[in-house]
């Protein structure tokens, strides 16, 4: 099926993402300004988008394209959300580690789950729930280290503002994506046409971001469009090349697929990229790593597998003809 060969693209690339930006860096600093990077980004998939749409309406017939107002004011809704989740982002990690934010990161695995129930209204079997429960008991056993390392009492010691924030930055990550799918799947419009209108607005606010920062910092450096480049390597322009092609696939899996795929797919590039970097960057695998691996796959298998697989059905056997017996039956008469 496509939707496979695109989440297993996509998992590879999300895996490569955060290698590629670790590698960009130059004693572990960035010389460039991180905020151009998803900015260049929006405007790589919207030129992508606006390429395939041309060749689509050269070879299609009349496309599909809405134009009317109350449908396009709903595509800035998750740029909306993003900003939103950004911001709870940095709140949250004043209040925890990384490790313990990572940790509580998977929430959006179950939480996804939930909204896809209560806004797509796509009922999932009791095996599916299990299987998404599952994936965030594997995705999570893979991040915890060692108990007797000081990380591990950091989990359970951050104040309740910590808690509280990393569950609204999962509640709103999950949101956007579900609204996100919401918006693909609401009209039968092209998906390169819904796409240009998502990464314009996009585009706008990530552009907003910089004007932002620049007013900040007083113009110190100058404003951003003579700073775009600064600092740019071949390896900076691979991470614009991979988040922009990564936000293509998504788009794509949530036209043709849904959320959860993408949930999966995310998930599992979270284990491959660990177990890049054992290679990569000398880390050192851990028992919990092999375990969330282990639960992770068998979470895969459980969702996507044909019922009949994962539970055995009795089998009906239609009895021979010949081997019934006829029993003879005493009729009684009304005396």
């Amino acid at each position: 099926m496509k939707w496979c060969l695109v989440a297993s693209l996509l998992t590879v690339l999300t895996s490569s993402q955060g290698i590629l930006t670790t590698l960009s860096q130059t004693n572990g600093k960035y010389k460039y300004d991180y905020a151009t990077i998803p900015f260049l980004a929006e405007v790589l998939k919207l030129i992508v988008s606006c390429v395939f749409l041309w060749r689509e309406r050269k070879k299609s017939p009349p496309l599909k394209m809405t134009t009317d107002w109350k449908t396009v004011r709903l595509f800035p809704i998750p740029s909306v959300i993003y900003l939103i989740h950004n911001n709870v982002q940095f709140a949250t990690l004043m209040y925890v580690d990384t490790s313990t934010y990572q940790i509580m990161g998977n929430l959006k695995i179950v939480t996804t789950g939930i909204l896809f129930r209560l806004f797509l209204k796509k009922k999932l079997s009791n095996l599916q729930w299990m299987a998404i429960v599952l994936l965030a008991v594997g995705t999570t056993t893979s991040q915890v280290k060692g108990c007797g390392e000081a990380s591990c009492d950091s989990l359970f010691s951050a104040p309740i503002q910590g808690y509280m924030l990393g569950s609204l930055s999962a509640c709103l990550s999950a949101l956007a994506g579900v609204y996100t799918e919401f918006l693909m799947k609401k009209n039968n419009d092209s998906l390169y046409w819904q796409n240009i209108q998502l990464y314009t607005f996009g585009a706008i606010f990530n552009m907003a971001r910089l004007v932002t920062d620049d007013f900040r910092g007083g113009f110190e450096n100058g404003p951003w469009w003579q700073r775009l480049f600064n600092g740019y390597s071949i390896t900076t322009w691979l991470v614009v090349l991979n988040l922009g092609s990564t936000g293509l696939l998504v788009s794509w899996l949530m036209k043709y697929a849904d959320n959860i795929v993408k949930v999966y797919s995310t998930s599992m590039a979270m284990l491959l990229t660990m177990v890049l970097s054992v290679f990569l960057f000398s880390f050192k695998p851990t028992l919990q790593l092999f375990l969330g691996i282990i639960i992770c796959m068998m979470s895969l298998h459980m969702y996507f597998a044909p019922p009949n697989m994962l539970v055995d059905m009795p089998s009906t056997i239609k009895p021979d003809p010949e081997s019934l017996v006829d029993v003879p039956v005493d009729r009684k008469t009304d005396s």
